[in-house]
C-alpha cells in the first residue's frame, strides 16, 4: 500500500467543503446515465449548451447531392468547426477520418428513395454497428400524419429501446412530407410525440409563427433542421431566431455545404449559435473570411 511506505496517513478529506455534483447542461438530460450524457456532451457544446451539427446524409435517399458529390474534398476540410456530424455509417467509414473528435450522429433509418414514398422507412442499422462505430447518436426519422405514420414511430421506439441499453443518444427527426402542413401546430404534435416516445434529442424545421411555443412544450432539446439553401444572411437570420426562441443548435446541411463560401458559413453559422451574434454581424464576418479565401487563392495563383 502507498501509504504504508513511509508518507503518513492522508490528510486531505476537506470535511467543512460539501461534497460536489454539477447538474448536467442540457434540458431533460439530467436523469440519463453518465455514458449517455457523456454522449450528448460531444454533441453540444458544455459552454454554450449548443451545438452546430453538419448535416450530409442526404445521399441515404437521394443519391449525390450538389455539395456532396466528394465529401473528402467538400466536407472533410468543415469538420474543425461541426461540433457533430450527422451521416450514414456508408460514408463514416469510408471518407470520414476517424480522428474526428466531435460528435458522430448516426443516420439509422432508411429504406424508400425519392422515387418512392419516404415514410416507407424501416431501421437500417444494427445498435451492434452503432457501438462498433462509437457514435454519440442515432437519427431515425418520423412522419407523424404520413401514410407509415406508426411504422416510423415503432422505428423510434424500438431504436430508443436499444440506445438505452447501451446508452446510446436517440435522436428523432420529424419529418415534413409534401401533404404535411409546416406550422408550429404540427411540430409541436411532431415534437412532443418523438420526445413523449422517448426520444433524447428532436430535429425539426424553424417556422416564424409560433416557434417558441414548438421548443418551450419540446421537454428535450429542440434542433433546428436547415431546410432548402437560401441566402447567406437569411440562412443566419433563421439561425439566430430559432436559437432566441429555444432551439438548442442547428442541424444545417445545403445552407452550409451549397454556400459560395462553406468554411466560412459554418463559421459564421458558429457565431450564431454559440455567441448569439447578431446576423448582420455574423454576415460580416462571412464576407471576410470569404474575401481572405479568395485573396490567398488569387496570391498562390500568381
Amino acid at each position: 500500500m502507498a501509504d504504508l511506505e513511509g508518507k503518513g496517513e492522508a490528510k486531505q478529506f476537506y470535511p467543512e467543503v460539501e461534497a460536489r455534483q454539477e447538474a448536467f447542461f442540457l434540458k431533460g438530460s439530467g436523469a440519463l446515465d453518465w455514458g449517455m450524457q457523456n454522449r450528448l456532451a460531444r454533441i453540444f457544446n458544455p459552454a454554450s449548451g449548443r451545438t452546430v451539427m453538419l448535416a450530409i446524409d442526404h445521399g441515404y435517399f437521394q443519391g449525390p447531392t450538389t455539395g456532396l458529390e466528394r465529401v473528402d474534398l467538400n466536407i472533410v476540410p468543415l469538420l474543425p468547426y461541426a461540433n457533430a456530424l450527422m451521416l450514414t455509417r456508408g460514408m463514416l467509414r469510408s471518407t470520414i477520418p476517424s480522428a474526428f473528435g466531435g460528435g458522430v450522429v448516426l443516420r439509422a433509418s432508411g429504406g424508400p428513395s425519392i422515387l418512392k414514398e419516404l415514410s416507407n422507412e424501416q431501421l437500417a442499422v444494427d445498435i451492434e454497428d452503432c457501438v462498433r462505430l462509437n457514435v454519440a447518436a442515432m437519427a431515425v426519422q418520423v412522419f407523424v400524419g404520413g401514410e407509415f405514420e406508426s411504422q416510423t414511430i415503432h422505428n423510434l421506439t424500438r431504436l430508443v429501446d436499444a440506445g438505452n441499453r447501451y446508452g446510446i443518444v436517440t435522436l428523432g427527426v420529424t419529418a415534413v412530407g409534401k401533404a404535411m402542413t409546416r406550422d408550429a401546430r404540427y411540430l409541436r404534435l411532431a415534437c412532443r410525440i418523438s420526445a413523449e416516445l422517448g426520444a433524447q434529442v428532436v430535429k425539426t424545421y424553424y417556422v416564424e409563427e409560433g416557434f417558441e411555443t414548438v421548443t418551450a412544450s419540446c421537454p428535450v432539446p429542440v434542433v433546428m433542421a436547415g431546410g432548402k439553401k437560401i441566402a447567406e444572411l437569411d440562412a443566419l437570420k433563421m439561425a439566430y431566431n430559432a436559437i432566441s426562441q429555444g432551439a438548442a443548435g442547428v442541424d444545417m446541411g445545403r445552407n452550409i455545404f451549397q454556400s459560395d463560401a462553406p468554411a466560412a458559413m459554418i463559421q459564421a453559422v458558429g457565431k450564431v449559435v454559440h455567441e448569439s451574434m447578431k446576423p448582420e454581424q455574423a454576415y460580416e464576418f462571412y464576407q471576410t473570411l470569404r474575401h481572405e479565401k479568395k485573396g490567398v487563392e488569387a496570391g498562390a495563383g500568381r
